[in-house]
């Protein structure tokens, strides 16, 4: 009896201790995680994807129907104003040329010339009805001859002094800038400027990125053969949510990554922030230019963007997992004050991918709970376990 007793005993005892631990214990309340609020340098960025693009493209076409003899380039080639691209072909053109050319010649060495005699031998013609009209004149006034003899003559004078201008109208209007040189002159450079656009050439610098015509093809005038990017600045173009329009301003730095190229990061600069929302996306876009531009880079590339919107060198920062009803816009944390939480509500500054600027609410050397989302009463008793901060090395 009296070992059970003091079994008994011990058995309460124990159940006693227990039951104090419990209550010392509930009421020293549960050990959570918290982060102890520093003071430190902050980035603010803008995450986005893009994609590789040119400032313009251009299209170069066919101005001709013709059918395709060469094809000089393919897709990535770069070309230089005045390259050929490709050739149309051009025996028609090439023979309306030597036409045109040979016509011209005729005019010059052959047309011209004969014009030149024929005005001069009117002009023998005319001088010499000129001396018959002068005789026959003399004549009719001693009335050696008849009348109608004098009125032969001046009627043979007329017709020479008439065939006399005539021929030289004829070699004036072919002479040098007169207008049928200036007519022969003028189908000479149709007839070039025809065999011209069976060349089909480059405008300006830049990268081929397409092509559709093949040797062989029946081209018709207008038809794009050639999608070519402009050798100017080469731009990432991303798509942000207009939630970022407030914090983005021309020439902010940003680090692009290529997706193929994970390992090679590049800079990029905010030249262009569009001035309208697309109410479809509720998206802005907005234009990097990459200076320098990196060899691997490639049209439409796909482009994953960190672009710095805001730093601090000294600024009281806290991990973003802390802070809760961001998306209601009324940041609030847990912070614990003599073993108590108490809830605070927050004014933010900036804002980076793990940690986020506090400007009011808290002070370093606070503790808050690592869960900004925790369900406790104002006033619970917690414990803090120091919870490494997630940028922390």
């Amino acid at each position: 009896m009296r070992r059970r007793t003091v079994v008994t005993t011990l058995a309460v005892g124990a159940a006693v201790l227990l039951l104090s631990a419990s209550m010392v214990q509930k009421m020293r309340g549960p050990v959570l995680p918290a982060y102890e609020v520093t003071v430190q340098p902050l980035v603010q960025t803008v995450v986005a994807t893009g994609r590789v693009t040119a400032v313009s493209r251009a299209q170069v076409g066919s101005a001709i129907t013709g059918i395709v003899r060469e094809r000089r380039v393919s897709e990535g080639d770069q070309v230089r104003p005045g390259d050929v691209l490709a050739v149309l072909q051009s025996d028609v053109q090439e023979a309306e040329l030597r036409q045109a050319r040979a016509t011209l010649a005729e005019l010059r060495h052959s047309t011209r010339p004969q014009a030149h005699k024929a005005w001069q031998h009117a002009q023998t013609q005319w001088r010499q009805a000129q001396r018959e009209l002068q005789r026959r004149t003399a004549l009719a006034a001693q009335q050696a001859i008849a009348h109608e003899e004098l009125e032969q003559a001046a009627q043979a004078e007329h017709q020479a002094r008439m065939a006399m201008e005539q021929a030289q109208l004829q070699a004036r209007s072919l002479q040098t800038g007169q207008p049928q040189e200036a007519l022969a002159l003028a189908r000479v450079a149709s007839a070039r400027a025809a065999l011209d656009k069976t060349t089909i050439r480059a405008e300006m610098a830049g990268t081929i990125l397409t092509r559709n015509a093949e040797p062989g093809d029946v081209v018709q005038a207008g038809q794009v053969l050639f999608d070519m990017a402009r050798a100017e600045d080469t731009e990432v173009l991303v798509a942000l949510d207009e939630k970022n329009l407030g914090t983005l301003a021309l020439g902010q730095s940003a680090t692009c990554i290529a997706d193929a190229y994970p390992y090679q990061p590049f800079a990029a600069q905010v030249s262009f922030v569009a001035p309208r929302i697309d109410p479809q996306r509720g998206t802005v876009d907005v234009r990097l230019t990459v200076a320098p531009v990196p060899d691997f880079l490639r049209q439409d590339m796909t482009i994953s963007v960190n672009i710095q919107t805001g730093q601090q060198d000294r600024a009281i920062v806290i991990p973003n997992d802390a802070v809760a009803g961001l998306e209601q816009g009324q940041p609030q944390v847990w912070v614990v004050e003599e073993g108590r939480a108490q809830r605070r509500t927050l004014h933010l500054g900036l804002r980076g991918l793990a940690q986020t600027q506090v400007m009011q609410g808290v002070q370093p050397g606070d503790w808050v709970l690592a869960d900004g989302q925790a369900e406790l009463a104002p006033g619970q008793r917690v414990r803090v376990r120091a919870q490494k901060l997630p940028w922390a090395p």
